[in-house]
């Protein structure tokens, strides 16, 4: 290691710890600031207030390391232009991509931690703060969520659509189920405006059931109440509440590959699965945009150029969040609506360093 790369490295952590800590000290009064109402009507102690904002930090901490990092480039290359530092390297004949290799490299290695950092801390951490959130703040039931909409699900002898599902109430709106024989023909369909679960069975109101007959047809018949077991239970309708990040890569996987297979609608879940992937890298994409950014013009100052740097964070969260909602509306396939924003500005960072020495 040259004397150079020892140098912007332990200039680039001194910075780096300095930025990172103000962007998550700022997180968290916004957050205090809008959050603490809630804490208030609800009556929670002390302890439970810092007990949620303590196992917020690492969620935090990993959603702010990108424009820290960039943060970190742009006043660290500012520094060395406004001090001549950059003259006299390119007097020696360093270009700019030697300058930056080690940062680059360096910012690469944050990517790949930040993955892990997020597989392994950031779930633990983020369940924890979810559930004081639900239970301690809003006061729901731990573990549930209430009602899902258009639902497939394969059960043990037929398959169910349900338009609506009501956890609270243990009904199903607009139900219809399917029975197959052996052969998967259908030998018997029946209809129903709801379903309730009373009594350990199904309970199918205002309905008609449909059966086939030994010439192939099917006779109709009409109903006002009609007990069916089906053999499945409210149970089997209901889903852990886990948002995506109270999961790693690999659970958030099966978890949406279940609810897929059992009619839920994953598509947010396939989303948030490859953004898992997507995001980290935005670490090493803003380095390559920070240094020509602190370089682009002579008598550009730091604070000038951390204002563009800031200003280019928002719109990368702007094209993340765009694509991130046409890719939950089904509109844009997951994988690119997860790397949309980073395929951008990966090339616009490319761009300005091809462009940083002319």
């Amino acid at each position: 290691m040259n004397v150079l790369t020892r140098y912007l490295l332990k200039e680039f952590f001194k910075l780096l710890i300095v930025c990172q800590l103000v962007f998550i000290a700022l997180y968290l009064m916004i957050d205090f600031a809008s959050g603490i109402d809630d804490f208030i009507k609800a009556g929670a102690p002390k302890s439970v207030m810092i007990t949620y904002f303590a196992f917020k930090i690492p969620a935090i901490a990993s959603q702010m390391l990108p424009p820290a990092t960039l943060t970190t480039v742009i006043i660290l290359f500012s520094l060395m232009k406004r001090n001549n530092e950059m003259v006299a390297l390119k007097a020696s004949g360093v270009n700019i991509w030697q300058v930056a290799q080690p940062l680059v490299l360096l910012s690469a290695f944050f990517s790949i931690a930040l993955f892990l950092f997020s597989e392994t801390i950031v779930p633990y951490a983020s369940s924890r703060c979810n559930e004081i959130w639900r239970v301690d703040v809003k006061k729901e039931h731990p573990g549930r969520f209430h009602g899902q909409n258009h639902i497939w699900y394969k059960g043990k002898d037929c398959i169910y659509f349900i338009r609506q599902f009501d956890n609270q109430k243990m009904m199903m709106v607009d139900p219809t189920f399917y029975f197959f024989d052996d052969k998967f023909k259908i030998t018997k369909r029946i209809d129903g405006r709801s379903a309730i679960w009373k009594n350990n069975t199904w309970r199918i109101q205002n309905g008609m059931v449909q059966n086939r007959e030994k010439d192939g047809g099917y006779d109709l018949q009409k109903f006002e109440y009609l007990d069916v077991n089906l053999g499945e239970n409210p149970e089997d309708f209901v889903r852990e509440n886990l948002e995506p990040e109270e999961m790693g890569y690999v659970q958030l996987k099966r978890f949406a590959q279940r609810l897929k297979l059992e009619g839920y609608d994953a598509t947010r879940y396939f989303v948030e699965l490859n953004i898992k992937i997507a995001f980290p890298f935005i670490v090493f994409i803003m380095t390559l945009i920070g240094i020509p950014i602190a370089l682009w013009k002579k008598g550009m100052g730091p604070p000038v150029a951390v204002s563009i740097g800031i200003s280019l964070c928002f719109v990368y969260l702007l094209i993340l969040g765009l694509s991130r909602t046409l890719g939950f509306a089904g509109i844009l396939p997951p994988v690119f609506s997860a790397w949309l924003a980073n395929s951008i500005f990966l090339f616009l960072g490319v761009y300005l360093m091809i462009h940083a020495d002319r």
